[in-house]
């Protein structure tokens, strides 16, 4: 109340009119009032009063109840206010009691009836308007074509029957005004007729104050009737209509539910894709590790093999060449020993000459010079076959380095048989992953058209909550108790095939440790042959000198030859029993991996199983759907049987109103005049 006295005063200082000290006076006593609410009652409002108050509801100042009864209101004064309530949009209560309206102020209410929308209550009591016949029926004209009013107050306005004609027509259109009070008019007979006439037609009026007007009883009774069923009829009907919100409201929470049910539904469905997903992806991302491993162990073994062909092949040729060694030296052990022998009877013939010689000089001394040139031919002979022996050692080294020189060329041969043999099982790898990448699309697509389905499926499903509820957390306990095992399983394979891995991984590195130490002993075996062979080269250069050393070094490396062929024959049997340890440790990892393949065949079986049972339990999901739909279907019928038999109970209970109302006194009343 303070800031519309402001208001106000700021009014009337821009509009240059003194403010009336009698209201700003009303205001200051009532601004501990409710801010709804503008009381300016017994206040006589002069004409610029009026015209800054029009200009204050102009600007929507929120009141809802405006009372100006007794404010002595002149013709001029009340059309500018009723002006300025033209385009109000807040003012539902006005009381314009005892101002005295006249034809001006009739004319202007019957237009403001026309134009606002909101005012629901007018009070015109002690006003006089029925004196005015044009006036008035301008008012009613203006009430014909309102809308909103629901109060209409006409008490001591000198309402005639003509009045009374009028306003009976105006309720005839009207369609909102539920109680008018028109006590202490001069309506009559006549005017008490015609609205009775008009309520006939009107069913919206419910309460009719008609006392002091000059009416028969019966016409009263007919009216008070006529109300009574009204009355009787708007209960109906606000029964009719809380009932038809109490089904509204259950159909829409009915609808809801569903819609959260649906939602529900289609998050958890959501969900178990995502989760069959993930599964899915989960295990096409370990059957791929599984098969980069067994690729990887296939090209192991491939290159192992390899490797043994390789060694084998090398072992061959180094038995050849021992064994064509071993020849070589049993030709010269055989060529020695028949030498040995030779000297032998040759020294049985120079004893027996010696003892025969006793008596001729003569043949002694050529017997001697005879030995003497048998000894120089014998040296010659010997120095020969040294030569000989040295060009053979000098052979030996060539096979040695030719040999060294094709192992050299196998191993680059195999690297590169093994590069390519990788960039076969990467090519090989990359083919597989398109496939699988395109089988992987293929069965999106087809996930995604199941899922188009389901989903259009899903948008006409609406079940009943508390049996999905169920039937969603057996199924979401199935899948949990599902996947945790195939966690379980797929655990366990991956620890089974991480610690064989791991071991295969170590076997192949005491391997190539083994086979590496092999290489070196070799490897320091043929320096050592390079030594004794410089030393049996010195050796040789000083057996001219002399015999006997060289007989004795002879003997020494016979006995040395004979050392290192069972050097050699040892190491040969060595490298037989690894490679044979070799063979069985490939063998037995072929087992393993045997095993492993039928691992993963199991894992693959129990995965079609999973999906089967997955199809399956999704099939049962959509017939339980469809049941469901079935029963939301007969539901929807039953929803609209009701609302049939409602339709029918309101038409009967109408016809029965009708018939009542016929058949009621004032039907009677009315028939002879029809």
């Amino acid at each position: 109340m303070e800031d519309f006295r402001r208001t106000y005063l700021r009014l009337c200082k821009e509009g240059g009119v003194e403010p009336q000290e009698s209201v700003v006076a009303q205001l200051q006593e009532n601004r501990t009032a409710q801010g709804s609410r503008l009381d300016l009652s017994g206040q006589s409002l002069s004409v610029d009063t009026c015209s800054v108050l029009a200009r204050a509801f102009q600007k929507d100042i929120t009141f809802t109840e405006v009372l100006l009864s007794d404010c002595m209101l002149s013709e001029e004064g009340a059309k500018v206010l009723l002006i300025g309530l033209f385009g109000n949009t807040a003012v539902k209560t006005l009381d314009l009691k005892g101002n005295n309206l006249r034809s001006a102020g009739a004319e202007v209410l019957g237009k403001l009836l026309a134009c606002n929308k909101t005012l629901r209550r007018l009070v015109l009591e002690w006003n006089a308007l029925g004196v005015w016949d044009e006036a008035f029926s301008l008012f009613c004209e203006g009430l014909a074509s309102n809308s909103m009013l629901m109060e209409l107050d006409l008490r001591n306005n000198q309402i005639n029957h003509h009045g009374a004609s009028e306003l009976a027509l105006a309720l005839k259109r009207n369609t909102t005004l539920e109680v008018l009070d028109l006590r202490w008019n001069n309506i009559g007979l006549l005017g008490g007729r015609s609205l009775l006439e008009a309520l006939q037609k009107n069913k919206s009026i419910v309460q009719l104050e008609m006392a002091g007007n000059n009416i028969p009883s019966d016409t009263l009774k007919a009216l008070e009737q006529t109300t009574e069923h009204n009355s009787d009829r708007q209960s109906t009907l606000r029964e009719s209509r809380s009932r038809t919100q109490v089904l509204t409201t259950e159909i829409q929470t009915l609808k809801d539910k569903k819609g959260r049910q649906l939602l529900s539904l289609m998050e958890t469905i959501d969900r178990q894709r995502e989760e069959t997903g993930r599964s899915n992806r989960s295990t096409s991302i370990q059957i791929g590790r599984l098969q980069e491993a067994l690729n990887e162990r296939k090209s192991a073994v491939n290159s192992l093999t390899a490797k043994l062909q390789m060694t084998e092949a090398a072992l061959a040729l180094s038995e050849q060449k021992n064994h064509n060694m071993g020849e070589l030296l049993t030709q010269v052990k055989v060529e020695k020993e028949e030498q040995w022998e030779r000297q032998s009877r040759e020294r049985k013939k120079e004893q027996e000459d010696c003892v025969h010689r006793e008596g001729k000089l003569l043949r002694e001394v050529q017997n001697l010079s005879e030995t003497n040139i048998q000894l120089k031919s014998k040296v010659e002979e010997m120095e020969r076959r040294c030569k000989s022996q040295q060009h053979q050692i000098f052979e030996l080294k060539q096979e040695l380095t030719n040999n060294t020189a094709e192992l050299k060329l196998r191993l680059a041969q195999a690297e590169d048989r093994l590069e390519t043999e990788k960039r076969r099982s990467k090519q090989v790898l990359e083919d597989m992953d398109n496939l699988r990448q395109k089988e992987v699309e293929h069965v999106n697509r087809h996930l995604e058209e199941s899922e188009r389905t389901l989903q259009e499926r899903i948008f006409k499903l609406e079940g009943q909550r508390i049996q999905l509820e169920e039937e969603l957390i057996k199924a979401k306990a199935l899948c949990v108790s599902e996947r945790a095992q195939a966690e379980e399983e797929l655990g366990r394979v991956r620890a089974q095939v991480r610690l064989e891995e791991q071991e295969h991984v170590s076997m192949l590195e005491e391997k190539l440790r083994s086979v590496r130490s092999s290489l070196q002993e070799v490897q320091h075996h043929c320096s050592q042959q390079k030594q004794t062979i410089s030393e049996l080269q010195a050796k040789t250069g000083q057996q001219s000198v002399e015999m006997d050393g060289l007989r004795r070094r002879i003997e020494e490396l016979q006995q040395e030859l004979l050392g290192k062929d069972q050097e050699k024959v040892a190491e040969v049997s060595r490298v037989r029993v690894e490679l044979q340890e070799q063979i069985g440790h490939l063998q037995a990892e072929r087992t393993a991996q045997g095993g492993l393949k039928e691992k993963i065949s199991t894992l693959e079986r129990e995965i079609k199983i999973l999906s089967s049972n997955h199809r399956e339990a999704l099939l049962d999901k959509e017939s339980e759907m469809s049941s469901m739909l079935e029963k939301l279907r007969l539901k929807e019928a039953e929803i609209w049987r009701i609302r049939e038999d409602e339709a029918n109970r309101a038409s009967y209970l109408q016809s029965a109103i009708l018939t009542y109302v016929q058949g009621s006194p004032l039907g009677q009343y009315n028939s002879p005049k029809k």
